[in-house]
């Protein structure tokens, strides 16, 4: 279903957006933070293997992904600020368990399963977090700015996973993992505080068909992005160990390399899906995470890993964007902040079994081997692009 042209709002409405970016970038910083530590946590704080430490991780993103439908019915019947409200306070939660499994005495096993329940409500809350910003941000701006609201939102996202990196490792460092996840509990309720003044933007109302008819919809875009997630969720759950594994300095840089170029791309080309269209961006943009996987499956040192991260985020930062304006393409306005559930669990599916899968890949082939499955899957995402463009010439 292809909605009509809408008139373009005024600036204004994208500084607003910019705003609700900004608080983003501080709310997900919990999960940021957690990303590289909870890995490190459990192989070497527990003394747990790499497939428990791929289960820990990912499981967030399974998380996310049974809450999406949730999150989107909760936004486009009560409004995206509603439902990113309760994210926030979620991940507040979510932080708050997480640290408890760190305390002193507790059995490893114990500790575990505390970090498995603390990781799972990080997911909730990142499910309501971001899917209410996503459609409280498009009713801001407008269908006609779609590809910019989704270029910000992963400004917002990327951004955080640049700073959040590092500074999760050196907060490990100084405080333990206790005192990282403290931290990661303090973030969002500054994110909280910063978009309370927004004002709410009334939900459309309308005929509203099943999710999974909605998903139906949107599954090809929602396909591709999560085939070019699996590169992502490949740097976030094992760069840290390869680092560490070889030797190597600046183990916390990963996330950071792939988080600036992501950056910067989105800051500098981000208007290019609304302007050169989703497609054609999307296939210059995915062939670009390929290579930065290659590299990373070959680097023989630091450097070249790090600029394998560098070439991932450059690619992987107009995929989201491009993909999100053809699954908006796809629905009437009432069902967006649904569709953007169901666009964005094709990606969390990505994340959550990637981590656990080239975990046990890692153990038997070592942590370069799960760069190689990065690669593939978006080799493959390059292929599905392609029948996408196919199947839109005229006949």
């Amino acid at each position: 279903m292809t909605t009509p042209p809408q008139p373009i709002p005024p600036a204004r409405d994208l500084r607003q957006v910019v705003w609700l970016t900004v608080a983003l970038f501080l709310s997900y910083l919990c999960v940021a933070i957690s990303l590289p530590v909870t890995s490190v946590h459990v192989t070497t704080g527990l003394g747990f293997g790499n497939a428990l430490a791929g289960i820990a991780v990912g499981i967030a993103f399974a998380s996310t992904i049974l809450t999406r439908g949730l999150a989107g019915r909760l936004s486009d019947q009560h409004g995206g600020k509603h439902a990113m409200l309760r994210g926030l306070l979620i991940y507040a939660a979510a932080g708050l368990v997480c640290a408890a499994s760190a305390l002193p005495g507790l059995a490893p096993a114990a500790a575990y399963a505390v970090l498995i329940a603390g990781r799972l409500l990080l997911g909730w809350g990142e499910s309501l977090a971001t899917v209410g910003l996503v459609a409280w941000a498009l009713g801001i701006a407008g269908p006609p700015r779609a590809g910019r609201v989704f270029s910000l939102v992963g400004m917002g996202l990327y951004g955080a996973f640049a700073v959040g990196s590092p500074l999760g490792v050196a907060l490990m460092d100084a405080s333990g993992f206790a005192g990282a996840m403290l931290a990661c509990a303090l973030v969002p309720l500054i994110g909280l505080a910063l978009v309370l003044p927004v004002a709410a933007v009334a939900p459309p109302g309308g005929e509203r068909p099943s999710f999974w008819r909605i998903l139906g919809r949107i599954w090809q875009p929602g396909l591709v992005v999560g085939l070019q997630g699996v590169g992502f969720a490949a740097i976030g759950a094992f760069m840290t160990l390869l680092f560490l594994s070889r030797g190597w300095a600046h183990a916390g840089l990963g996330l950071t390399c792939f988080g600036l170029a992501f950056v910067l791309v989105r800051v500098v080309f981000g208007h290019l899906p609304d302007r050169l269209g989703s497609i054609p961006v999307a296939l210059v943009s995915i062939a670009v995470e390929a290579t930065g996987q290659a590299l990373l499956w070959l680097a023989p040192g630091p450097e070249l890993a790090l600029a394998g991260a560098a070439l991932t985020g450059l690619g992987c930062s107009l995929i989201f964007p491009s993909m999100g304006i053809e699954a908006m393409r796809r629905v009437a306005p009432n069902l967006r902040g649904t569709a953007a559930g169901g666009f964005s669990a094709y990606q969390d599916l990505a994340y959550g079994l990637t981590g656990p899968v080239t975990g046990l890949l890692a153990d038997r082939l070592g942590y370069s081997a799960v760069f190689l499955v990065g690669g593939l899957a978006a080799a493959l995402g390059f292929l599905m692009l392609l029948r996408m463009a196919a199947t839109r010439r005229p006949a």
